[in-house]
């Protein structure tokens, strides 16, 4: 049984107990205050508050990553595979290499992250700081081997960028409000990747500068912009909710108690947790197969984009411009259902219906529809539905997760074995069946609609959880209490 029941929904007249926010860990342990709740308009102050302190700098310090990430498929029309002797199956082995730490050192960052000795805003900066360094090695290293082991480094590094942001963002949130603002964190990744567009297109003309190809200055240059930007990370990002100062003590004994009264008295501490159920958690292994399904489609328009559109007839400047309208349309996609998500509190039909769209726009292209601007419309589609669906998968596992310690495995093994479909995207673009790419667009569309089903299976079996919840319910004594860290519904 759970020794404090906190009211699910929170009116005018409701007092709200919270734990004392002055305890470090914020464990139950604390003395407890009592607080009116706050009045519509103030809560949305507040969450404006938040807004403003936490999005920005952890979605730029995205939009850094993804600059970093998805630059070497500029370089390549730059020239980076004839610069660097490139074998046939070498720009595709730089890809993937990439993303082997990611399964390798995700969920141990993630921990880490999660420590309460932890300075958030250091651990992260120096990071971001180093990661800026190997990025811009990339465009100094003269042999093929060199820039795969800068490749390798980078991801390293990159490997707590993102799951860490994610981490922290679903520490400040409420369950119905982290559809939009995972859309927001990923909608500065897009951005990313337009800006890199715009600016590879911009460096191509340095080409010859001090003696360097104009792919060596994409690396060059992009490594700079991180380096510069770690310094806003060390000074901007926040630490958890209660450990925080950004907040004033009103504000923040308020964020703490409607975080409380959503999700219950959460276990901040990571010892004296039960790892292995955390571990065989089927939410977060499902919720990471369904990020798998859809990152199939985010590493093929990041990493092969610019060469699917020079392909259709564009020079590899102009394809470098043409690849930016389809990120901004996968932008506004991802806001648009982040923003209907949350009003209504459901996720399920705009997952489905994305991944519709999503599998039409691979068809386009495995079935070489004519003329080649009905291609470039299918980059939109698959563009508009798969970054619909990447941000409400990891709302959808952070809102249905209790405590730190499986927010932080669970957020770790979802963005990082998630993003394992790049090994997959990486290598069946192959680049002797150009421009045609038969393996490349089906596996993309096989993979992607396999979401369709594995997501009515989540559906499934949180409805079934929901049923049982509803039978304890039923059940209860008066004066007893469900457990609120382990008997709650789900939210679909």
């Amino acid at each position: 049984m759970s020794e404090m029941k906190v009211p699910a929904v929170i009116d005018e007249k409701t007092f709200v107990p919270l734990q004392n926010s002055s305890d470090k860990d914020n464990t139950s342990t604390g003395s407890v205050a009592f607080l009116p709740a706050l009045s519509p308009k103030e809560d949305r102050v507040l969450t404006t508050k938040v807004d403003f302190r936490v999005l920005p700098i952890l979605g730029l310090l995205y939009l850094i990553c993804f600059l970093d990430r998805t630059n070497i498929a500029n370089a390549k029309l730059a020239g980076l595979v004839t610069g660097l002797k490139m074998p046939s199956n070498g720009y595709n082995t730089a890809l993937w290499i990439f993303y082997i730490p990611f399964v390798l050192f995700e969920v141990p960052s993630n921990i880490i992250m999660a420590m309460s000795w932890n300075r958030l805003n250091l651990w992260l900066g120096t990071l971001t700081f180093v990661l800026g360094i190997l990025a811009m090695c990339q465009g100094l290293t003269h042999t093929y081997h060199g820039l795969l082991g800068v490749r390798f480094l980078m991801g390293i590094c990159e490997t707590a960028l993102p799951a860490g942001a994610g981490l922290l963002i679903a520490s400040y949130y409420r369950k119905k409000e982290l559809g939009l603002r995972f859309a927001m964190f990923f909608a500065f990744g897009d951005l990313g990747a337009c800006f890199s567009g715009l600016l590879a297109y911009a460096i191509q003309g340095m080409d010859g500068t001090a003696g360097y190809a104009g792919w060596r200055w994409i690396f060059i240059i992009e490594g700079l912009v991180t380096i510069f930007f770690s310094i806003f990370v060390f000074i901007f990002v926040p630490n958890f909710p209660a450990n925080d100062t950004w907040l004033n003590e009103t504000d923040k004994t308020n964020l703490v108690a409607r975080l409380e009264a959503d999700r219950g008295l959460e276990k901040k501490e990571l010892h004296n947790v039960s790892w292995a159920k955390t571990v065989f958690d089927y939410r977060i292994w499902l919720m990471t197969l369904l990020f798998f399904c859809a990152d199939m489609s985010a590493g093929s328009i990041s990493s092969f984009n610019p060469t699917i559109l020079s392909q259709l007839g564009w020079t590899s400047r102009r394809a470098q411009v043409m690849t930016i309208p389809v990120w901004i349309i996968g932008v506004i996609g991802s806001l648009i259902a982040g923003l209907g998500s949350g009003r209504w509190n459901k996720r399920w039909p705009f997952i489905q219906g994305a991944t519709c769209l999503s599998m039409v726009g691979w068809i386009i292209h495995y079935c070489q529809v004519q003329p080649a601007s009905v291609r470039y419309f299918a980059q939109f589609l698959i563009a508009f539905g798969t970054f619909i669906t990447m941000p409400l998968y990891i709302g959808l596992l952070t809102a249905n997760l209790r405590g730190r310690a499986s927010k932080s495995f669970g957020t770790a093994v979802q963005l990082g074995i998630g993003n394992c479909a790049n090994f997959v995207s990486s290598n069946v673009f192959i680049t002797t069946q150009a421009p045609r790419y038969p393996v490349g667009f089906g596996t993309g569309l096989g993979i992607t609609a396999f979401g369709i089903p594995l997501m009515f299976l989540v559906m499934f079996l949180f409805s079934r959880h929901n049923k049982k919840i509803d039978e304890k319910i039923a059940a209860l004594a008066p004066g007893e209490e469900l457990d609120d860290q382990v008997d709650y519904k789900y939210v679909y």
